[in-house]
């Protein structure tokens, strides 16, 4: 088609259909594509504005909830130092020996019992020889049963130091001229972790301090 043998109002026809043409087909393109984005983009920040709002709900409990967990991490030291979930065995050791010490009680043997696990901890028996004073030694079970560790003390047998055979004490020493009794036990301590029954209880190495 020649468009200069066209008059002027087929020509301005024609050129209005062209046009009209492009547009239909940029729309369906270019426009549509965009719209189609745009929309999706409109929903998803109304998706984002929703959620939000939701939270904002929760903004005043926040400084709360940071309280209560700041609480709740204290809780869970605690309750470790109490029931370690580590075996810990030297340190309990120790403790019972510090304790021994500041009341003026001679400890003279650990001997290692096998563990006994139960569903939520493990038992950790130990059996104690010691001796001295008899206040002393109402001291040492009273400092004991004041440590931050659980330290259970069961099958006490107390005798004379003329007679330490009668508490079951392996051995006979020289006692110091304050000391009036001699005494065996079973101190049990406790972990949270799960250990095997048979695993032998002689890691912990017995030792007996040397009479100073």
């Amino acid at each position: 088609m020649n468009l200069g043998e066209l008059t002027g109002m087929k020509l301005l026809g024609v050129l209005v259909l062209g046009a009209a043409v492009i547009t239909g087909g940029l729309f369906y393109t270019v426009y549509k594509t965009q719209r189609d984005q745009n929309d999706a983009a409109r929903v998803k920040l109304q998706s984002k504005l929703r959620e939000n709002a939701e939270l904002e709900a929760y903004k005043p409990k926040l400084a709360d909830m940071d309280r209560q967990l700041a609480s709740l991490k204290q809780q869970l030291e605690i309750e470790r130092r109490i029931v370690p979930d580590e075996k810990e065995i030297d340190n309990f050791m120790r403790m019972v020996s510090g304790e021994a010490r500041k009341s003026g009680v001679e400890i003279r043997r650990y001997t290692a019992k096998p563990y006994v696990a139960k569903e939520f901890y493990t038992e950790v028996p130990f059996e104690v020889e010691l001796d001295g004073p008899y206040y002393s030694m109402l001291g040492f079970f009273d400092r004991l049963g004041k440590v931050e560790r659980i330290v259970n003390v069961s099958n006490l047998a107390v005798s004379t130091t003329r007679k330490p055979s009668d508490a079951k004490a392996k051995h006979t020493y020289q006692y110091a001229p304050s000391e009036s009794v001699v005494a065996t036990c079973l101190t049990t301590t406790y972990f949270s972790h799960d250990l095997d029954p048979g695993a032998p209880a002689a890691a912990a190495k017995p030792t007996a301090p040397a009479k100073k």
